[in-house]
């Protein structure tokens, strides 16, 4: 079924919301102010409390309104579907209002604070790029001959793909290099590249030969979770205050995916605690204690342990044993000794396991995964009486709910801002600074 409506406003999920006859349609690779044709999914049951569908022709655009840079991940109408890349018909202008217009929306609705405004920061060098090229890790499966490939939207069908344009250029070398796009692979496999960012001057990399002289074994190819190429352990640098961090980190596992976020999230997250505690005292009288929660390999709790205070005594908190044991090794060759690195689940972690010295923090950071945080944690927190809470979110409505529960129990929203680290998509990440 194929109608032709007017888009209304943004939604969720890359959506826009038109209607049918009073029927909420949330519509695919439209823009707030356009009228389009759409193609209804099948089945749309007269009885579904609303449809979804997909622009399959424009007639009025909108300003922000761009051709698809990757026309594969475009509309099924014009030879697209495989996904990944929702925002690929708006301007890089045009997704910074739509992130932006949907944090203020989620936070009103499910935090219930109104926001005037929420600045939304571009990465560096993304503007060159299109916003393209950021991606230092990269999943696919292979299709039964053996080729990368993304699934169809909506079917069973896998897409061969020759390149992945949201991939930096390292991770599309390390590919190259592999033979990845001949599809010399096992057929219907799990397939993931990971490469660090190499953190050299551009022109030292301009060339595919110097490129791969920066790469050096300092990637992984793995295939259904063995290592056919590269690493296993990989090496992440970064550079916060001037000063460079380095991390080992597990190729299958979890690590900021954009080349440039796990700079500029730690910078921004010093910067807010530096203000946010200027002429606070450490609660205790002696040292700032620190909670890193969801810590990860320590991303944030090296330039924490080094950048706020040197004396500062830090606990951080994870799940994942594999990134636990190289947080400790990450710490240990940093030279790092006033963290307590434990291994667990937060809510429980938080119960027991914390030094008596470390159980009273003057600031919290957490960085949880999609699902967000949840109240027993946020009822931790408040509990613990920390003056400042620095919470990074990966999804705007799981930061939205715990918003609530910390504004219940007695925390101000002091500051929030979102970046663009998922370029060509409706993902945003966001850092909100809370105060006692």
């Amino acid at each position: 079924m194929e109608a032709t409506v007017d888009i209304e406003r943004y939604a969720d999920q890359g959506r826009c919301v038109a209607h049918i006859d009073g029927r909420v349609v949330f519509v695919r690779f439209a823009l707030p102010g356009e009228r389009v044709r759409i193609a209804l999914d099948e089945p749309a049951d007269r009885k579904d409390r609303f449809w979804t569908g997909e622009v399959v022709e424009v007639l009025e655009a909108s300003p922000d309104r761009v051709e698809p840079a990757w026309p594969l991940a475009g509309p099924l109408s014009t030879g697209g579907g495989v996904g990944g890349a929702d925002l690929i018909h708006v301007s890089l202008e045009g997704q910074e209002r739509w992130k932006e217009a949907a944090v203020k929306d989620v936070m009103a609705r499910l935090g219930h604070v109104e926001l005037d405004e929420v600045p939304v920061y571009a990465m560096p060098g993304d503007e060159e790029t299109g916003g393209l090229n950021w991606r230092t890790r990269i999943e696919m499966i292979t299709d039964d001959e053996g080729r990368p490939s993304m699934h169809r939207r909506g079917s069973h069908v896998r897409v061969p793909i020759d390149t992945m344009p949201l991939a930096t250029r390292a991770v599309l070398e390390a590919a190259a290099m592999n033979n990845i796009w001949d599809g010399d692979l096992p057929a219907n496999a799990q397939l993931r590249i990971a490469v660090p960012e190499p953190r050299v001057d551009a022109a030292d990399i301009a060339t595919p030969e110097a490129l791969r002289r920066a790469i050096g074994d300092n990637y992984a190819v793995i295939v259904d979770g063995k290592v056919r190429h590269g690493s296993r352990n990989l090496t992440e640098r970064i550079v916060v205050d001037g000063r460079e961090f380095t991390y080992t980190v597990d190729a299958a596992g979890f690590w900021q995916m954009h080349r440039e976020a796990p700079q500029v999230l730690p910078q921004y997250v010093v910067d807010q605690i530096r203000e946010a505690m200027d002429g606070r005292a450490p609660r205790n009288g002696r040292n700032l204690v620190i909670w890193d929660l969801y810590s990860g390999s320590g991303l944030f709790t090296l330039p924490l342990a080094t950048l706020i205070d040197e004396h500062a005594k830090l606990v951080s908190i994870e799940g994942a044993k594999t990134a636990v044991a190289n947080a400790r090794r990450n710490l240990k060759a940093a030279g790092v000794h006033t963290v307590q690195a434990l291994c667990g689940d937060v809510l429980r972690t938080l119960g027991k396991d914390i030094d008596p010295q470390r159980a009273h923090p003057d600031i919290v950071v957490l960085d949880p995964p999609r699902a967000g945080a949840k109240a027993k944690v946020c009822a931790k927190i408040a509990d613990s009486g920390a003056p400042v809470v620095v919470y990074i979110a990966c999804d705007p409505a799981s930061l939205a709910r715990d918003t609530a529960t910390l504004t219940q129990r007695g925390y101000a929203l002091r500051s929030i801002a979102a970046f663009d680290i998922y370029p060509m998509t409706h993902h945003v990440e966001t850092v909100a600074v809370f105060t006692k």
